[in-house]
């Protein structure tokens, strides 16, 4: 079945053409690519536009879009090969007319506009309405004011090749609900937007609904498409997710905290998601896959590894330098961290000491596949999740020299999002690996992944470390006022070319087990923490 919305693309260059920022920076092979005049006779002017040519250039522009006459009005910007096509593709994929566009004031050379058309097709119209800005910039080649081409001056959800369709839809649309029964939609759960999409696209026939005619962005990676406006509603197919709607309502205010940030929150009894979501400028769920190095937090797989191993226990000797030399590579603490030559592993794991972790990974029998077979056969780290819609299940590699250091603190090679960490710990507390799932398996008849666990001596003394690390550790500050059982980890992430690290956090409260990353966000009690918290405070 082909994805999203089925009408034939007349456009042939469009996935190539559509797209891309700041198309002012280039210097296009002639003149004609800059405003498709060549500029003959005309004196070549220089420096930013005028007023004049701001208000001038964005008149012709919408006269031009507003007439239909898309050769006319890419001839005003700085890249008319590809606005003619997009421009072209509004009235004929689109389907879209009767427009009529209303400028506002100009800040600079940045003019805000709101458009009012119609989407008709199939003898069915429906009103259209947005707004959009565009600026003006000076022609490299012309020295003209042109319109700086982007897709979003089209539409502002328009990213580099996507395009706009009106058609029916290939998958039919669903009533996603909550474990409660409660509907989900993207109006009061704005995050799940994405998740909603993925969930439609999969599951809208199974769930036994029928299409209807939408204007839809489609997307150039195949992910499932953004649908914008309804002309004829289709009967939508009811599927039940895993979601709890008052843990989602937490998430949703949570991560708006902090932008660039996401969380998850599980199940661990069952494995059941009862929480996605994000705060991002993209409509990527990182949540779901995201790969980033999880930093710290990464120490639950590495002391569980430990353990299992008999190097060492929650009670034996972990003792915390300030340095450890790995392969001639040095390792060092978060600044301020006192040392304790005489720690415990409990003690090191709360105070999330690097060089313990470090110091403890050279001793026998521990070799380079260590860490990642307990991440795999006790966590179930890259086996292959079926969550019900696309998810990253986490990559610990087995490497060498100094990654393999780096990797048992959650640096060098190490994968992760905040599902596999809520994962991680769910598994750590239950001593079970339950998979998480989004849609019953029931419904697709698909077999989760499965891996062996945690031996309960382990899983006990991964339970108290992570209860000491809430109380008097390094999460004591993030998981203050949470009743309950609770316990958490910290974690935060340097990434090349970043000034701040990136934050992390995982803990659990009772039956749900969550965890949250915040690019450049710090420690990671520092923005993580608080969201992870906010989540916990809906568990039951």
């Amino acid at each position: 079945m082909a994805k999203g919305v089925k009408v034939a693309v007349v456009s042939t260059v469009f996935a190539v053409m559509v797209g891309g920022a700041g198309y002012g920076a280039y210097n296009f092979v002639s003149a004609m690519s800059d405003d498709g005049s060549g500029g003959v006779g005309e004196a070549k002017r220089s420096g930013p536009p005028t007023a004049d040519e701001i208000a001038k250039t964005s008149k012709d522009f919408f006269a031009a879009w507003e007439k239909g006459d898309a050769a006319s009005a890419a001839a005003f910007t700085n890249n008319n090969t590809a606005a003619e096509v997009l421009l072209a593709a509004y009235g004929a994929d689109a389907h879209i007319g009767d427009v009529d566009i209303t400028p506002g004031k100009a800040t600079g050379a940045t003019v805000p506009y709101s458009v009012k058309a119609t989407v008709s097709y199939d003898g069915k119209s429906k009103p259209l309405a947005y707004q959009s800005k565009l600026t003006v910039v000076r022609g490299v080649t012309t020295g003209k004011a042109l319109v700086d081409w982007q897709p979003s001056v089209v539409y502002p959800k328009l990213q580099r090749d996507d395009r706009l369709v009106t058609g029916e839809s290939a998958s039919p649309s669903i009533e996603a609900v909550a474990r409660d029964g409660s509907v989900l939609t993207k109006e009061k759960y704005p995050s799940l937007g994405p998740v909603l999409d993925a969930l439609r696209e999969k599951y809208g026939a199974e769930a036994g609904g029928t299409p209807g005619i939408e204007l839809v962005i489609k997307h150039p990676d195949q992910s499932p498409d953004t649908s914008l406006l309804t002309l004829a509603e289709g009967k939508a197919g009811k599927l039940e997710t895993t979601i709890s709607a008052s843990a989602q309502a937490a998430a949703e205010k949570a991560v708006k905290l902090y932008g660039q940030s996401s969380v998850v929150a599980v199940k661990p009894s069952t494995g059941a998601v009862l929480a996605v979501a994000n705060n991002r400028t993209d409509s990527f769920n990182a949540a779901f896959e995201g790969t980033k190095a999880p930093g710290s937090t990464m120490k639950i797989i590495t002391a569980a590894m430990l353990i299992d191993n008999g190097v060492t226990s929650m009670n034996g000797p972990a003792p915390c330098p300030p340095d450890a030399v790995w392969q001639g590579q040095t390792f060092k603490n978060l600044t301020g961290m006192e040392p304790n030559e005489g720690a415990s592993l409990a003690n090191s794991f709360m105070r999330s000491c690097n060089t313990a972790f470090i110091k403890l990974i050279d001793e026998k029998p521990l070799t380079d596949e260590s860490l990642t077979l307990e991440a795999q056969n006790r966590f179930g780290i890259g086996e292959d999740w079926k969550t019900g819609i696309v998810s990253f299940d986490g990559k610990v590699p087995a490497v060498s020299g100094p990654d393999r250091a780096a990797n048992a603190i959650g640096q060098g090679q190490v994968q992760m999002n905040p599902l596999n960490m809520a994962s991680v710990t769910a598994t750590a507390i239950t001593g079970a690996f339950r998979q998480p799932y989004l849609v019953s398996p029931k419904l697709d008849d698909r077999e989760l992944a499965t891996a062996k666990g945690l031996p309960y001596n382990t899983a006990s003394q991964l339970k108290q470390m992570m209860r000491l690390t809430a109380t008097q550790g390094t999460a004591t500050k993030a998981m203050a006022g949470l009743g309950g059982d609770i316990g958490a980890k910290t974690g935060s992430a340097e990434v090349d070319g970043q000034q701040v690290s990136n934050s992390w956090f995982t803990g659990f409260r009772n039956d749900m087990a969550a965890a949250a990353m915040t690019e450049e966000g710090g420690h990671g009690g520092d923005a993580a923490g608080p969201i992870v918290a906010a989540v916990l405070r809906a568990a039951g």
